[in-house]
């Protein structure tokens, strides 16, 4: 399905992805609609795929997981049977928090959120006990400048 963006449905995302909690009611008298109107929207947003899900963002620190590490990984293998495998131990690892196949000189970027430095010696033992990979690194985050789940619109 096409759904083309106007401008109320741009901001109706905008309204969502700062507090998707918000009252349908709130919603439509920020973006000047009746509550039926802007409830269908937001519908037609969902329908269309283009709203995908509705979370709640939890702070990392308070539920022990305070160490952000970026893991940069080199292979050697680059055919289907290893992909499968490494997709498949990355979606089961709840460490693992963005995966990213990349171009250039990486393979792949991951994300990973763990307690401190010990943890992520265990992650990386059971990652590379699960998946074959030529080199693997990890920064470790000293500090969160900005981190959002906002897509700009």
């Amino acid at each position: 399905m096409d759904h083309k963006l106007d401008d109320i449905d741009r901001s109706i995302l905008r309204l969502l992805q700062q507090d998707a909690t918000q009252s349908v009611d709130d919603i439509s008298a920020r973006v000047h609609l009746s509550r039926n109107a802007c409830w269908r929207r937001i519908k037609a947003l969902e329908q269309a795929r283009i709203i995908t899900g509705r979370i709640a963002l939890v702070d990392a620190a308070k539920v022990g997981a305070p160490l952000t590490a970026m893991v940069l990984i080199r292979t050697n293998a680059h055919d289907a049977a290893w992909m499968a495998q490494f997709q498949t131990t990355l979606r089961t690892m709840p460490e693992v928090v963005g995966a990213y196949r990349m171009t250039g000189d990486l393979d792949y970027v991951l994300r990973v959120r763990v307690a401190d430095v010990p943890a992520y010696d265990a992650f990386y033992k059971r990652l590379i006990a699960r998946v074959s990979v030529s080199d693997i690194s990890a920064s470790f985050v000293m500090e969160e400048i900005k981190e959002t789940t906002a897509v700009p619109l």
